[in-house]
């Protein structure tokens, strides 16, 4: 395993059809892999975003040849990429879907998948023009279970959207081994402007981990505004590389692995670790 990979994170912006969708992903993905990345990642419900019969959509995904899972391993193989599939609604025995986020080798192999925790129960934008009222546990049902996954990479732990707000999370996955920790997200515009970045740059830095977070965009929607900024972060917290426009896009950087085990040498935070309950 080298120290040095090169990772990506796709932006895009939600279209009216699942073709669309695809098409706007399979590109930015071609694009990711010309530019030499490694890894890439998409964002949260990147194909069916906007829609509303999330049971339908998790009953066709339910199996392996379901048209998005089939299409992220086929963009997978044909690319190359160990890919982060951003999220889609499964469903397994429960009457509602998981927001599953999965892992595909360059192959095309499912070799992991993540079920959101923590589900978007929240008045945004109060006061606002884009001020909303989101109840996703009412379209899904809660995953329960940390993730961290082995790739040929690194070690990789995986969170989506509204995960990022909950430290001990991403805590668990860091003393899990966690080296890279990815976070698909539609984070809103009106919380993204002020708390995207910030709480990027404050799991990479209090983990000291690698963090890449690739979201929707659509910052002037008037119902249902997405802030975009896909960014990687090193565990300094520094942007290595960030989108910052209105636009779908996608964003690459190297990263040294490396560049972890010497932070933390210098900087025990693990060690010095205390816990009040």
């Amino acid at each position: 395993m080298s120290n040095l990979i090169n990772v990506a994170a796709i932006q895009l912006k939600p279209a009216s059809s699942l073709e669309d969708n695809l098409t706007a992903a399979a590109a930015l993905l071609f694009e990711a892999a010309a530019a030499g990345a490694q890894l890439a990642v998409l964002p949260e419900n990147f194909a069916h975003y906007g829609q509303k019969n999330f049971t339908a959509i998790g009953l066709q995904e339910s199996t392996d040849d379901g048209p998005v899972r089939q299409f992220l391993a086929d963009q997978a193989r044909l690319n190359g990429l160990w890919l982060v599939g951003g999220s889609l609604p499964v469903i397994d025995a429960e009457p509602l879907p998981f927001a599953r986020s999965l892992l595909f080798d360059p192959a095309g192999n499912a070799l992991g998948q993540y079920d959101k925790i923590h589900l978007f129960d929240v008045d945004v934008g109060a006061g606002t023009e884009q001020a909303k009222c989101y109840k996703e546990s009412d379209d899904f049902a809660p995953g329960t279970d940390p993730v961290v996954a082995a790739t040929a990479l690194c070690t990789l732990g995986m969170t989506v959207c509204y995960d990022l707000r909950f430290a001990e999370l991403y805590r668990k996955l860091a003393d899990e081994g966690a080296q890279v920790i990815t976070v698909p997200a539609a984070f809103t515009a009106a919380t993204g402007k002020d708390h995207w970045q910030v709480l990027l740059r404050a799991r990479a830095i209090e983990n000291q981990v690698f963090v890449i977070g690739a979201n929707l965009v659509d910052r002037d929607h008037p119902s249902r505004g997405l802030w975009g900024g896909s960014a990687i972060i090193d565990p300094w917290g520094t942007v290595l590389a960030s989108l910052d426009g209105d636009e779908s896009g996608v964003v690459t950087a190297e990263i040294d692995l490396g560049m972890i085990a010497e932070l933390r040498a210098k900087m025990p935070i693990g060690e010095h670790r205390k816990l009040f309950i």
